[in-house]
């Protein structure tokens, strides 16, 4: 196995305080020559909430709680983390990884899935780091996907319980499970894996696997949200707003939302399922619980530290369903698509 000596997160990044937020908007949007009123209009959805993302002291819940569990398990690496867009990037944090010595480091992305976005570009910013750092920077592997891990799983199973025990009281089993992630464009999609339509296929069994381990037996229903394109552009439909509106025409009276496509609750979650989706299922008198994300369950924690051993000590990959574990290491032309479009965090 290879000899590893360091663990780095890799995660999005958000703004902490309201005068970072259209910075932090423009890095993300770099590029892409997004109209300022668009980014204005992105903007509200931070502010309403003080102009903080959650996302940022959630990886530091879960660089503090992977820590741990690796002194736990024996695993004798130091934690480091990074962002794409926003500190701490991933440049200063390779910079300081050198500076430590590391050599050689695995890199946990905190998206599970297989597209452009959810992962070729993520292992395109380490390499661009990596560049700005110069030859002293860490070499770096990224772990593989993770959407069918046994801990994975569990954590939104368990979460997905509760928010059923939270439905009013008399409901029963006459609730529709939905999952959730976040839309990317169509063009995207068909290219994410090796042969195109990863993305889907892998949320598609994460739902699956999800609605087995609750023993949900009647038909669950996949949506999208965060769609951010322009209306020309097709996007993975349908829209959550779109699919509450539809069962609640088909007698639906109440609904889970499980969201499988986020790992926390960053502003995805926060406006687009609490804030959006909630108002439309108050508007169609639809009872409505959203299960929580994994963020640091120690199903979840532990399944960070599986997927660590796999490469540190030849541990043997964990996985359920018909896929298998996904290899970590991707042919060169793997989501490999980059539509020009505003992005969401």
């Amino acid at each position: 196995m290879a000899p590893y000596d360091a663990f780095l997160l890799v995660s999005f990044g958000g703004p902490e305080r309201p005068e970072d937020v259209i910075p932090f908007l423009q890095n993300v949007t770099a590029g892409r020559n997004i109209p300022a009123e668009r980014l204005e209009q992105v903007a509200g959805h931070y502010y309403r909430f003080g102009g903080v993302s959650p996302i940022n002291q959630q990886c530091r819940d879960l660089v503090a709680a992977v820590a741990k569990d690796f002194v736990t398990r024996g695993v004798h690496l130091p934690v480091y983390w990074g962002n794409r867009n926003w500190s701490p990037y991933l440049t200063d944090t390779l910079a300081a990884m050198a500076a430590d010595g590391v050599t050689h480091a695995l890199a946990f992305v905190t998206s599970g899935y297989s597209s452009f976005s959810s992962c070729r570009q993520y292992r395109g910013d380490i390499e661009a780091a990596q560049r700005r750092v110069g030859a002293g920077a860490p070499q770096v592997d990224k772990i593989r996907q993770y959407f069918n891990h046994p801990g994975y799983i569990a954590s939104f199973a368990s979460a997905a319980t509760e928010a059923i025990k939270s439905l009013p009281a008399g409901t029963g089993d006459g609730f529709d499970l939905v999952f959730t992630a976040h839309s990317i464009p169509l063009a995207m999609a068909e290219t994410s894996g090796p042969a195109g339509g990863a993305y889907q296929a892998q949320l598609a069994e994460t739902a699956r696997l999800v609605a087995a381990e609750i023993g949900y037996e009647q038909p669950w229903f996949l949506a999208y949200s965060s769609r951010s394109g322009p209306p020309s552009q097709p996007w993975l439909e349908p829209d959550i707003n779109d699919l509450l509106a539809a069962q609640a025409d088909a007698g639906t009276r109440a609904v889970v939302i499980v969201p499988i496509g986020f790992v926390s609750d960053h502003m995805e979650v926060k406006f687009d399922l609490d804030i959006e989706a909630a108002q439309t299922a108050k508007e169609l008198d639809l009872a409505l619980a959203r299960a929580a994300t994994p963020g640091t369950c120690p199903r979840f924690v532990s399944m960070i530290t599986d997927l660590v051993c796999e490469q540190l000590d030849g541990t043997a990959p964990l996985a359920l369903g018909t896929f298998g574990a996904w290899p970590a290491a991707c042919p060169a032309s793997c989501c490999g698509l980059a539509p020009k479009r505003p992005a969401r965090s």
